[in-house]
Order: structure tokens, then sequence, then C-alpha cells
């Protein structure tokens, strides 16, 4: 016979796996017909866009493109500064244990480094190394039995647990566009370099909406017909709602931007300006906090009672950090002489890190890409160095066994040219953790009476307290309950029993009431 039960239904959001892999992605580039040959690369740099992305049975698959930019030596008679672009598309199919299609992806893919190789003077192969970071996420719709309602003297152990219920997830599209006006003296000539961020990120929960803001910094670097090089940067505001029901305020969202396609134009040499389209995708995902009284074990000393039981993941404690790290260092760059920088590529990158209670401890390097004014013939020079650094972030919330994702964003970077080739470098750097710890659940799922009893003998019985036991484990044993073992022994606090203790144990002998018929 069934037994009536109370449920209540959450929505349980677990990290399957989390994996790394590196990944090298490569194309060629052939020079347009209308520029020169290639005589020696000067710098190439690129952004990743992703369009489509797929979870498979045990494997993950990823499109997207490297939009690359390649500054190069031409082959000619004046040796001028030209400039390259093309997209290098890629399709990559990565195993992943334990995911299946109906799983979902949380992805950042960037670039850790690029080259190229000139093949001939009209053909370069193009090589970007790409780092994979992937988190695989599965929901599942648990009920949690909250109450047994027909049998009087059920014996229940409860756990007080604080879940992370799923509320819902969901993502849309939407596109930032601007026209970026550079000086009226310049004629533009060649786009040399474009580099995309998506910086000062914020979200708004609303009734049913998650309102995502942020800010696109593009940052280009372009040549004049006067063969000069300038740089132009601009903050392009993007906006986007998320629809998601029965979400308000007091709820926790993840919000990850994603850049999707970008298309940057130049518009005629008379309007002095770039037209610039991004297309970006915000993916949210929404939590609530619950307070969740789970029955993990139960019997009854009159019936016995058979269920299933079996153990689930969910995640607790979810909540954010963040800290700001003000790198300030003096580098020395000799071939800079003094002269103009034009442009310094930052990329902060963590070689290690270790988490104890209440911090992280993160080792890492700034690689720094030089491009500056030069007195040699091709008037640009490039340097590349590593600037190591280490950084701590406190926090009550950080435990050890805690999942940890961190997210670095560049916030500020200035270089000031002094004597002698120092450099005076201030970077600031906005680490987001978000934290979250994987706790297991009992569930019971349904609760059956296999056979009624009819109690008939009361009885003592004398028992010696093993290493391991509980008082409720005890309990369930000799079919007696937790209150009449702790009554008859005068035990005040019921965790705490000890081996070798002599306990004196009430129970009742019972009889199935066919046999008493």
């Amino acid at each position: 016979m069934q037994v009536d039960v109370t449920k209540e239904k959450f929505v349980l959001n677990k990290i399957v796996g989390q994996k790394s892999e590196t990944v090298v992605v490569e194309g060629d580039m052939i020079v347009p017909d209308v520029k020169p040959d290639i005589l020696n690369t000067i710098n190439t740099t690129g952004n990743v866009c992703i369009y489509k992305k797929e979870v498979l049975d045990g494997k993950i698959k990823i499109d997207g493109d490297v939009n690359v930019y390649v500054i190069y030596l031409a082959d000619n008679q004046d040796e001028a500064i030209r400039s390259l672009n093309t997209n290098i598309d890629f399709s990559q199919v990565l195993d992943f244990d334990g995911c299946t299609g109906d799983m979902s992806l949380d992805e950042n893919v960037t670039i850790k480094s690029i080259e190229c190789k000139i093949l001939n003077g009209r053909k370069i192969n193009v090589k970007a190394t790409l780092q994979f970071e992937m988190s695989v996420y599965s929901n599942e719709d648990v009920d949690i039995i909250r109450q047994i309602n027909n049998i009087q003297d059920v014996q229940v152990l409860e756990s007080n647990l604080n879940v992370n219920s799923l509320v819902g997830e969901g993502c849309s599209k939407t596109n930032a566009k601007d026209t970026i006006v550079i000086d009226n003296i310049d004629n533009l000539a060649e786009i040399l370099k474009v580099d995309l961020s998506i910086v000062n990120k914020d979200i708004k929960i609303s009734y049913n909406k998650v309102l995502g803001k942020a800010d696109i910094l593009v940052k280009m670097m372009y040549l004049t017909e006067d063969n000069r090089i300038k740089v132009v940067e601009n903050r392009i505001p993007v906006m986007g709602f998320v629809d998601i029901e029965n979400i308000d305020d007091s709820n926790i969202c993840d919000m990850k931007y994603k850049l999707k396609n970008m298309l940057v134009k130049p518009n005629s040499v008379e309007e002095h300006s770039i037209y610039v389209e991004i297309e970006v995708e915000l993916y949210a995902r929404v939590y609530e906090n619950k307070d969740v009284n789970v029955i993990e074990d139960l019997y009854s000393p009159s019936e016995c009672l058979g269920f299933n039981q079996r153990c689930v993941n969910t995640m607790s404690n979810k909540c954010e950090v963040k800290e700001m790290c003000n790198i300030r260092e003096r580098v020395m760059v000799p071939e800079i002489n003094g002269n103009e920088i034009y442009d310094v590529d930052v990329r902060p990158v963590i070689l290690n890190r270790n988490i104890t209670k209440s911090r992280v401890m993160y080792e890492g390097e700034l690689e720094l890409n030089f491009i500056f004014a030069s007195s040699n013939t091709l008037g640009i020079q490039v340097k590349q160095m590593k600037l190591p650094f280490n950084f701590n972030v406190d926090s009550a919330e950080i435990s050890q066994n805690m999942s940890i994702d961190t997210a670095i964003e560049i916030v500020n970077q200035d270089f000031v040219v002094g004597a002698d080739g120092q450099i005076e470098t201030k970077v600031d750097l906005e680490f987001k953790l978000s934290m979250s710890n994987t706790i297991k659940i009992n569930i019971i799922d349904e609760v059956n009476i296999d056979e009624t009893r009819d109690r008939q003998i009361y009885s003592m019985v004398i028992y010696f307290v093993k290493p391991g036991d509980t008082l409720w484990g005890i309990a369930k044993k000799f079919r007696s309950t937790v209150a009449d073992i702790a009554r008859v022994n005068n035990i005040e606090d019921v965790n705490k029993i000890y081996p070798g203790q002599q306990l004196f144990i009430p129970k009742y002998v019972y009889t199935r009431k066919e046999e008493i018929a």
C-alpha cells in the first residue's frame, strides 16, 4: 500500500564536469590584387566569435571563427606598412565524459597565441592557439518528500539544507552599432588592427525579465594616406533582455556575454569614420536560495515501510566576489627609447591557483605586446614581454572544496614612457569569482507499507555502542525510537554517544496480522 506523502518540487542544477582544452585552428590568407606582396609580418592579432554550440552524448561541438588582422611590411619600392584581414572558421568536436544532449554548456574561448608564416609573397598561413574553458550543467526536476501523512508513529531523519534551485534559463541576441569618428585631418587608408572587449557588465532582474547592460570597448589602430599610424578608442553600449518566467529581484543571476559576429567597415574617406556592428548573445541562468528540510531516512515501529533512496548532487551557497588587482611596475624596454607607444595589447594569464579557507591565491603574468614608433625604416616596431604578478582574494565565503569560476576584466591600462626605456606600467584588473558548493542530498522517492504488524510484546534489550553507531541507527535497528532510548537512558544530547556505552533499548515484538487470525 502506498503511503500518503506531501512533496515539494525543486529544479536541481549541478555541474556535470569542467574541462580545459587547447586547440589549434589555422587557415591561409591570400593577398588581394589591390595590395602589394608581403615582405615580412610585423604583428598579428584576432578576436574570437562563437556562433553555435551543441552538447552531444559524450561530446561538445563548438563552431566559430577568428577574425584576424595582420600588419605587414610590403615588398615594394616604398616598403610601406599594410594590413590584411580575414576570418578563419573552425568547427571543433571535443570529448566530454558524462554529458548528454539535454544538458547546457557554458564556454569561454580565448586566443592563447596567434602567429603567421609567409608561404609566398601572396599567401600566408595563420595558426591560432585557442583555449577552450567549458562547464557542462544538468537540470533535474526532483520531488522531495516533506511530510508523511497517514502513519502516526513514523520516525524521520531530517536534514536542513540550503540549496540553489534553478528558476529558469534563457538567451537572447542583440546588436551594438556605432559610427566611430576619427580626426578630420586623417584620411583613412587602412585599418591595421581591431581589438574588442566587453566591460562594465551589469544586470538587473525585474518581473520575468533579466536586463543585461555592458559596454563593448573598441580599440582600432589605423593608417592614414600620408602614412601616419593612429589609434582611436570608443565604447559602444549594449543592452538586451532575457525573458525568464517566475523570477524577481531576490534571485541570483549568472549572465554571460558572448561575441557572435562582428562587422568593421570604413565609410567614405570624406566622412572620416568607421562603421562598427557587433552581435552579442546574452545568456542568463537564474537561481533562488531555498532552505529545504529533506527526509533522508525513515521507519515505523508499527509498520514495515519500504522506500527507494537515491543520492543527487546540487549546488549550494552560490555567491559572487569581486576584487580589484592594481599592478604598478616599471619595465625596461630600451627599444622604445622615448618614442611614442601606439598601443599595448594586455592579456592576463593565470598560471597557478591555490584555494584555502577564506582565500584564493593566484600566480599569473601579464603578457604585454608593445607596438611603438621606431626610427628604423619601418617606422613601427613590436616588443613582447611578460610581467609576473601575485594576487589574493580574501572572503569569508570561500572554502577549500568550492567550485570557483574566475573571470578577469581589464578595467584600466596606462603606459607612460620615461627616460632610458623605462615604462611606468599601470594595469587594473577586476577579478570576478563565481563560487558554489556541490552538496549531496539523499532523496526518498515513493514510500510503501510492505506488511502491517500488531503490537504484541514489550521487551528491553541491552546494547553496547559500536564505533560508527548513531542513536538513529540503533533505534531503527531495534524498531524503537530515539526519544524512547534517550528517555530510558537519561541521554540529554541525542547526538552524543560513545563506543562501549551501555544502552537499554525499549523495543516491541510484532507479528503479522494474518498470523494472529
